[in-house]
């Protein structure tokens, strides 16, 4: 089985910063990861609460799907900031940007 194409992860990155804030949200480039082949790793929330990643994995069926990789626990805010450097220092192709809106996950 062939996979689609990739965009490339600069070009999608760009596209949903773009997205988010014409639509009255706050979105930012929290680490910049390899402009082609990185992988995207995605905060979202809802002014600044209600934190989760969305993180890309590969499906059964062949095709890559989102999920929620990690939620913020407000007994623990630090373990979850730990993880997330973690990640990075694991993958220094990593992207990871942030998506302060409501409703965000209509925007992957």
């Amino acid at each position: 089985m062939s996979e689609t194409p990739r965009l490339p992860a600069a070009l999608e990155v760009s596209a949903l910063v773009r997205r988010v804030n014409a639509e009255g949200g706050f979105a930012t480039v929290v680490a910049k990861g390899e402009p082609d082949a990185g992988t995207i790793l995605l905060i979202l929330c809802e002014n600044g609460r209600n934190q989760r990643v969305f993180e890309r994995m590969p499906m059964a069926d062949g095709t890559r799907g989102w999920h929620c990789a990690r939620r913020l626990d407000p007994e623990e805010p630090q373990a979850f900031h730990d993880w997330l450097e973690r990640r990075r220092s694991q993958d220094p192709d990593l992207w990871i940007v942030e998506l302060d809106i409501a409703g965000a996950e209509r925007f992957i």
